[in-house]
């Protein structure tokens, strides 16, 4: 597949459609979803990177993109106030749920590989070991939906990212913030051992 066929979409849209796609799996029963449930669903602060705090009215142009894009559809509940979402992704893409819940972690949580994604799919899908994991990976990449990202310094394994924003080129900093703290933690301790030493 090539992937000038995919859509190019901005990161709203990408955190809309990835909330959809995990919750049907995770909250059944709160499927389809309310625009105020999916507002929830984006912002977050767990199983998100990074952390966004985006309001109705972006959610709701972000939706209507995705609606003409046939991303996703809505269902009504007898009025407008009812209106609720799903996402059309397996519809249409041609994909497997172990694939749907891939991209639905690229789309949610940035950058991952493929042991993080083991890891943080078990709502999703229950990948049997990691050697399955890399397969999918493999596929999805030969298809054109992600790409092989560079080793981290110090890092085993490779990450991989979804290419549903462009093949644009990974900006480290944007998904920085779990690191971020402890670095600045180790330089607290670094300045407060030269003082102690300074001072003695």
């Amino acid at each position: 597949m090539d992937t000038k066929t995919l859509p190019v979409l901005d990161a709203a849209q990408i955190r809309v459609l990835g909330a959809l796609m995990e919750k049907s799996k995770t909250t059944p029963d709160y499927y389809p979803m309310t625009l105020n449930g999916l507002a929830a669903a984006c912002n977050q602060k767990t199983s998100r990177k990074p952390v966004v705090q985006y309001d109705e009215s972006t959610i709701s142009t972000a939706l209507n993109s995705l609606k003409i894009a046939g991303l996703i559809s809505t269902a009504t509940g007898g009025s407008i106030r009812n209106i609720k979402y799903k996402h059309n992704f397996a519809i249409v893409f041609p994909v497997l749920p172990s694939e749907v819940a891939i991209m639905c972690l690229l789309f949610l949580r940035g950058p991952q590989t493929p042991g993080e994604i083991n890891t943080n799919s078990g709502r999703l899908y229950e990948f049997e070991t990691l050697e399955e994991v890399n397969e999918v990976l493999e596929k999805l990449a030969s298809e054109g939906y992600i790409k092989q990202l560079p080793k981290r310094p110090g890092q085993k394994e490779q990450r991989y990212m979804h290419l549903f924003a462009g093949d644009i080129e990974f900006i480290e900093e944007d998904y920085a913030s779990d690191e971020s703290p402890a670095k600045s933690n180790s330089q607290l301790e670094e300045r407060v051992i030269k003082l102690e030493t300074e001072l003695a």
